[in-house]
């Protein structure tokens, strides 16, 4: 075998090559970079400042929100930065350091909506045993069970990628180092590491999902069930947020990801991978903050207070 340090670094392709196209894109993905920084930070912060918000809910959804940040972080500004500089060139370390911190973040993101369901099935089935289940002991081991795993998956699958030969080309047909486009250059034998990838990346996602549905099932059959129309739309409007989001995620994760990388579209792949890089973490604050009162309420709140202690009152 090879020596898989014969290539120093990686050529990110990127998403187009047309020239006129750059600054158009640079400016696209630094909107949405800096909404997705203002709308996800904007939410942690709220959530700290508000104790109203101070509920296992919006405990997940303030991890949701670091997670989104932290795995968009690890991509859109080496993009950003490509498309203004034209400098498509990352070193292997920084290449396996982006996608290790990706694949963790990822990972998380996809257990916390878990967690978020097993909240909502709490909150809709068992409303009277909520506080007694979700205590802050049991929120708390959600979410560090969701870090551990994440960074152990993003551990099996960089170890895996980066442990084959790349010595034939290092031009990554991708605009990050995402781990099908870096496997596909290696020129050892990958199929093991094809494999793998597969079979753990549809386990972690289907077994996630599958506890998302089957939660949702019997949340579903507790609306039915309630006898006033009011009760039935408040239990509904408490999902609301939840399902789009998860709609969203595992849409173009399950697209990407359960199925061998042979039948990829590396175009396609890319458009779908701006998805789930950018889209997603932008829209999840924006989602949470249209759909749901509470988050509105605080946010007058809190700027309510930020005009009193500027002086701006009416």
């Amino acid at each position: 075998m090879e020596n898989n340090t014969e290539v120093t670094e990686f050529i990110l392709l990127g998403l187009t090559s047309a020239p006129e196209l750059q600054v158009p894109l640079f400016i696209i993905f630094t909107l949405i970079y800096l909404i997705n920084v203002v709308g996800n930070l904007g939410m942690i912060l709220l959530i700290l400042l508000d104790p109203r918000l101070h509920t296992p809910m919006y405990f997940f959804l303030s991890n949701l929100s670091l997670t989104d940040f932290c795995y968009s972080t690890a991509v859109t500004p080496k993009v950003m930065a490509g498309l203004l500089t034209g400098d498509k060139v990352i070193s292997y370390n920084a290449c396996a350091a982006q996608m290790f911190f990706f694949v963790a973040f990822a990972t998380i993101e996809n257990l916390l909506l878990a967690s978020m369901a097993y909240d909502r099935y709490t909150a809709v089935c068992k409303p009277l045993h909520y506080t007694t289940t979700m205590t802050i002991s049991v929120c708390a081991r959600l979410a560090i069970g969701s870090y551990i795993c994440g960074f152990l998956n993003a551990s099996i699958h960089t170890r895996d990628t980066f442990s084959l030969s790349f010595c034939v080309s290092n031009q990554v047909h991708h605009f990050f180092c995402d781990v099908p486009a870096v496997m596909a250059l290696s020129c050892s034998d990958r199929q093991v590491g094809e494999l793998i990838l597969v079979v753990v990346a549809s386990f972690n996602i289907l077994l996630a999902l599958l506890f998302i549905l089957i939660s949702y099932l019997f949340i579903f059959i507790t609306i039915l069930k309630m006898p006033s129309m009011e009760g039935y739309l408040k239990a509904l409007s408490t999902c609301a947020s939840h399902l789009t989001t998860v709609s969203i995620f595992y849409g173009t994760v399950i697209f990407m990801y359960a199925q061998p990388s042979s039948s990829h579209s590396m175009d396609t792949d890319k458009i779908a991978s701006v998805f789930y890089t950018m889209l997603i973490p932008m829209l999840n604050p924006v989602v949470y903050s249209l759909r749901n009162k509470e988050v509105k309420n605080a946010f007058k709140k809190v700027v309510e207070k930020a005009k009193l202690c500027l002086g701006f009152t009416s």
